[in-house]
């Protein structure tokens, strides 16, 4: 049977999990929004994790998402150390964390799409 579901992606998967409950639990900084992790793409060898985020509610105001960034930046140290002693790994992955826009444009298509539905109606309805 071939590997359908590789090393890196099992790590990735439960390194999320288990920062999600780091980051609720662990980190005190009273200027970090509700920040949910998306996704969480480790190297082949190991070395570096990108952690991808969004920050509820306030996905479109670029200075909050930049502080919330920053936080955990500064928090990396102290989430990997935690990792190291939650995950059984030789290495704990480098985090470096980046905003994930992808629910934003999601929301924005979905916007999009309704906006053309509704006029796609209208049209339909005044040549009836």
């Amino acid at each position: 049977m071939a590997k359908d579901y590789s090393r890196t992606q099992r790590i990735g998967d439960q390194m999320q999990r288990e920062l999600a409950l780091m980051i609720q639990r662990e980190i005190k900084d009273p200027r970090l929004g509700m920040v949910t992790i998306t996704a969480v793409y480790v190297s082949r060898d190991l070395s570096h994790a990108q952690v991808y985020i969004t920050v509820m509610g306030r996905d479109d105001d670029p200075d909050a998402i930049e502080l919330n960034l920053h936080i955990l930046g500064e928090a990396a140290g102290f989430l990997r150390m935690q990792l190291g002693k939650v995950m059984k790994l030789r290495t704990v992955p480098q985090l470096h964390f980046r905003y994930d826009a992808s629910i934003r444009r999601g929301v924005e298509l979905s916007a999009l799409i309704e906006r053309a539905v509704a006029e796609d109606r209208k049209h339909g309805d005044s040549e009836e």
